[in-house]
């Protein structure tokens, strides 16, 4: 509780420093809400317990947060935090199967399209908002510009600038440790020499990744494919040979598989891996 208190700079106020003024002149309380703070603080009287109230709203705070720590590690775990089913991971979206929940990132610094359903011209902004009423709420420099019932909306359109798709896939990059099948060191998807391949010497489609030709052609010259000769050259999607565990993913550092993905070491002590 203290450190979720710490992290959200919750700490008890100077006896005597605390007034109404520091609710009307926070600098983000639109001015709709100031006029109905005054309202209700003038229903309550002069001799409310402002500290009390605020005491209220920081206890809620730090129970909102613990569950959005439970729920963001149960991400993490793979887990769904709605229905506990596995979810269908990628490097920037997270997805239920089984009861449809959903999370995935937008760009920070692109812009986001909503496309209306008469074929009309498109309104651009900064971001988009679902309502709880399914309306459209589209912001552009911190202003609501649009508010479009759900009935007018058609499709959005999240526009990504090249530059920023490369620089969070180096930030991925650079925050795994992806092990070369043969020789077990750092493999780096962005080293000429990396491959990404799948093979089968069994029933079953396995995945390895290499950290250079060389330990690639090592590879296949002491563990040659079994299912078809020329299994490490076929494309997956168009042979039925072996039964696929990575059907639907595509070549890519990005779909690597997630037993391959493990975070970097944070000092040269760490243990080896198994």
């Amino acid at each position: 509780m203290s450190k979720l208190k710490d992290l959200f700079k919750i700490n008890a106020a100077t006896p005597g420093s605390y007034t109404d003024e520091d609710d009307l002149n926070d600098g983000m309380t639109q001015d709709e809400h100031k006029e109905k703070l005054e309202l209700d603080m003038s229903m309550l009287g002069g001799n409310s317990d402002e500290r009390r109230y605020q005491k209220e709203a920081e206890r809620l705070v730090v129970t909102a947060a613990e569950d959005s720590i439970t729920r963001f590690h149960m991400i993490k775990m793979g887990r769904c935090p709605e229905c506990r089913e596995h979810l269908r991971r990628h490097l920037f979206a997270s997805i239920c199967e089984a009861c449809g929940w959903h999370t995935y990132d937008t760009p920070r610094n692109g812009s986001v399209r909503v496309h209306l359903r008469d074929q009309s011209g498109p309104i651009d902004g900064d971001r988009c908002y679902r309502v709880k009423a399914g309306d459209m709420l589209v912001v552009k420099n911190e202003l609501v510009i649009a508010r479009l019932s759900r009935d007018v909306v058609g499709w959005i359109e999240y526009l990504w600038l090249p530059e920023e798709v490369d620089k969070r896939h180096r930030e991925v990059s650079e925050h795994l440790d992806v092990a070369c099948g043969w020789c077990s060191k750092p493999a780096n998807p962005e080293k000429d020499g990396f491959h990404l391949v799948h093979v089968a010497f069994g029933t079953t489609q396995e995945r390895y990744v290499f950290c250079s030709d060389e330990c690639y052609e090592a590879f296949r010259k002491m563990y040659p494919a079994r299912v078809d000769r020329n299994c490490y050259e076929r494309n997956c999607a168009e042979c039925n040979l072996c039964l696929k565990r990575y059907v639907d993913e595509a070549e890519g550092m990005r779909l690597l598989a997630k037993d391959f993905l493990k975070p970097k070491r944070r000092s040269d002590s760490a243990e080896p891996r198994s």
